[in-house]
């Protein structure tokens, strides 16, 4: 698997916070964010920057008990004139706080997985910004370009929340809902450097699962590595005149999976 260098993340939030900043502008701050039905872009400045900001508190307090995270949020500027800054200043304190140093402190871990906590918020906040990202560079008619070296980690995360202890705490419907008696799906990314880099899921009765790499399934999605995270987090369709995805098998599977997987970036 593709592994998420933490100094390229760190500089992947910070650039593509201030792309996600510049798109907004253009798009005016009351202008509608068709892949986040009913958010304008001023909702959407304000959950990116407060989200970071939310991130950089718990990791630079050292967090380790879900009960003490923090209560309030980071106050949006009236003027949207004021949004670039902002959004810098929330991109390099989360950033900042993700330093070498911070990587393997205790820190609350939201997936439960293996991963320490700074290391599971470096990703998840990356993933906010790139996919939110992508909501206002959309919003503001511009074409979006996502590197597969960051959109395979991204996926990963994905992956390890749904099937996480804490999906099934706060999203139950969603967990119950991709339950199921051993079907089995995989995405397979085309676009890197060494061959290609794949995800499996199992649907148990237990709740679902997923690992690394390649296995037979009852349905493959295929494209790049960027387009896979953008249908994953129901930004771009499944399928479609002129896409770049391919489903080989029981395309129902998916469309039940995506269908049923609300992700915290929408």
């Amino acid at each position: 698997m593709i592994e998420l260098n933490p100094d390229r993340a760190r500089r992947a939030i910070v650039e593509h916070t201030a792309r996600l900043a510049d798109a907004a502008v253009a798009a005016g701050s009351d202008a509608a964010v068709p892949t986040t039905p009913g958010w304008t872009v001023a909702d959407l400045v304000e959950h990116v920057g407060q989200t970071q900001h939310w991130v950089a508190e718990i990791i630079e307090r050292r967090i380790t008990d879900p009960a003490q995270l923090p209560t309030e949020m980071a106050v949006l500027p009236a003027d949207p004139r004021e949004w670039p800054a902002w959004l810098s200043e929330s991109a390099q304190r989360v950033a900042s706080a993700c330093s070498d140093d911070a990587l393997d402190a205790p820190v609350f871990n939201a997936s439960g997985d293996e991963r320490s906590g700074t290391r599971f918020w470096l990703t998840s906040v990356l993933n906010e910004t790139v996919v939110h990202g992508f909501d206002a560079e959309n919003a503001a008619g511009r074409p979006v370009d996502i590197n597969a070296d960051i959109a395979a980690p991204l996926i990963s995360n994905h992956f390890a929340m749904l099937t996480s202890p804490t999906w099934e705490m706060l999203r139950s419907e969603s967990a119950h809902a991709i339950r199921g008696t051993g079907q089995t799906l995989q995405w397979v990314a085309t676009d890197l450097a060494d061959d290609a880099d794949a995800w499996s899921v199992e649907r148990r009765p237990d709740g679902a699962t997923w690992q690394p790499g390649t296995r037979p399934a009852d349905v493959t999605v295929t494209g790049p590595a960027g387009s896979l995270l953008l249908t994953l987090t129901r930004r771009l369709p499944l399928t479609g005149e002129g896409g770049d995805i391919s489903v080989d098998g029981d395309a129902g599977l998916v469309r039940h999976w995506i269908d049923h997987t609300a992700h915290v970036s929408d």
